[in-house]
């Protein structure tokens, strides 16, 4: 007999009664739970190979309390970066024979606490966080004391106790903008998705996300090193696609004395200034120098090459899946794994231009 014949999908009560145990005793030899002898535990594997039986992973999960799955959060799964963080953690979940559960909120507060939620229901064994706040964790430290593992992973929250793997990019970031002020350049400009809750930004101020807040401190650490002040008119929040990239590049440009020099905080937002760019007639570097964080393939093919932050995202996935499993088996958390991300230097810097919106004359 090879297959249940009907039009429903063969159960356990199908196995069962093919090996000639109990229900209760097949659900046990599947689900690898409770006392099952090895006799009846062949019979039961045999029998489920011959009808072709599926498991019930949720009716597993619930039995065992245990679901051989991962869930992961993520602000942005069209980012490249974070596309190569999810690879890096689904090998090693697939390693360990785990699948993973993967949830995207948008960078937004209210769909991360909807995910949690969410993969606490499924039952998943741990989960991959990248929060979207460091203020904002109730529902972070509720899946702890759920008894859910958690690892926090390229963002940290003001919570002790947690194992966070991420990069010192405050370091690396100080080290693109004195790359920049050695160029000659005084006037450099950030451009970030961050959303504030406040209209204006100045500096110092709280930023509730604890990447963002690294590379301001790398920014500013680069300027006083040099004894130059950081003007906070040149930090651009919320620029989350091209339209406000443009808009972004409008008011720099407006400015009495316009930045000769651009960081970008990731790959998507360097695309959207540089089209930017093009479009209003401004050259990259004669007319404004650029880097980007997050290095990524393109950033060679473009003329000129950008000079990037290369963050080994892979390997942040990768060491973020291997401390939750640690986790899962048992050891405590707090630990903080750091990865050192490295400048890589191409052609997009140049001494600053007399006259930084030169092409802009000829945009309306």
């Amino acid at each position: 007999m090879a297959r249940r014949q009907g039009t429903g999908e063969v159960t356990i009560s199908d196995v069962a009664r093919h090996a000639g145990v109990s229900k209760a005793q097949a659900a046990r030899a599947m689900g690898g739970y409770g006392s099952v002898s090895n006799e009846a535990k062949q019979r039961v594997q045999q029998a489920a190979q011959q009808l072709g039986y599926r498991p019930n992973a949720l009716a597993r999960s619930i039995n065992t309390g245990k679901s051989q799955s991962l869930g992961v959060v993520v602000g942005d799964v069209e980012n490249p970066y974070f596309g190569q963080a999810i690879r890096g953690i689904s090998d090693v979940a697939r390693s360990h024979g785990f699948d993973v559960v993967l949830a995207n909120t948008g960078e937004s507060l209210a769909d991360e606490e909807k995910a949690v939620k969410m993969l606490l229901d499924k039952r998943v064994d741990g989960l991959l966080i990248c929060p979207t706040s460091r203020s904002a964790h109730a529902h972070i430290l509720d899946a702890e004391r759920a008894g859910r593992p958690v690892v926090l992973f390229d963002r940290d929250i003001s919570v002790p106790g947690l194992d966070v793997v991420q990069m010192r990019i405050a370091e690396v970031t100080r080290q693109a903008v004195a790359s920049m002020i050695d160029a000659g350049h005084q006037r450099i400009a950030y451009i970030s998705t961050l959303k504030l809750a406040a209209p204006e930004f100045e500096m110092g101020q709280d930023l509730d996300l604890s990447t963002v807040t690294q590379r301001v401190d790398g920014i500013r650490q680069a300027h006083e090193s040099a004894g130059l002040e950081v003007d906070s008119r040149l930090f651009c929040f919320g620029v989350s696609n091209r339209e406000a990239a443009d808009e972004a590049i409008a008011r720099l440009l407006r400015l009495p004395e316009p930045p000769t020099a651009l960081v970008a905080s990731d790959s998507l937002v360097a695309l959207d200034l540089l089209l930017c760019l093009k479009r209003r007639g401004i050259r990259v570097p004669a007319d404004l120098s650029l880097v980007m964080l997050d290095d990524q393939p393109w950033a060679e093919l473009v003329e000129p090459p950008v000079t990037s932050i290369s963050q080994p995202a892979y390997s942040l996935g990768e060491q973020a899946a291997s401390a939750l499993f640690e986790r899962i088996a048992g050891t405590a958390g707090g630990r903080r794994i750091w990865l050192n991300p490295r400048l890589v230097k191409r052609s997009s810097i140049a001494a600053p231009a007399s006259s930084a919106c030169a092409g802009e004359q000829a945009m309306p």
